[in-house]
């Protein structure tokens, strides 16, 4: 079983390639706000992200999806391995 500790940890690796800023990660770290993704990086983490945990993430969820903790919160509740 992950724990959710374990899941952000995952989702910050999965992050740094994106996180051209540097900013320091944590469960306010928004996405559009504070790492200023556009919608392209956006998707190509999204994509990252489903691999790593073996999920999907829907078009709708992602619209809901602004925070760090947010995207935890998700993967924990679609992961198999939750």
């Amino acid at each position: 079983m992950n724990t959710r500790q374990h899941t952000f940890e995952k989702v910050a690796e999965q992050i740094e390639p994106f996180n051209k800023k540097q900013v320091a990660l944590t469960d306010a770290t928004s996405f559009a706000g504070d790492l200023e993704w556009d919608s392209l990086t956006v998707m190509d983490f999204v994509a990252a992200i489903e691999d790593e945990f073996d999920i999907l993430i829907t078009m709708n969820m992602q619209a809901e999806i602004e925070t760090i903790g947010q995207l935890v919160d998700t993967v924990q509740k679609l992961s198999p391995a939750a």
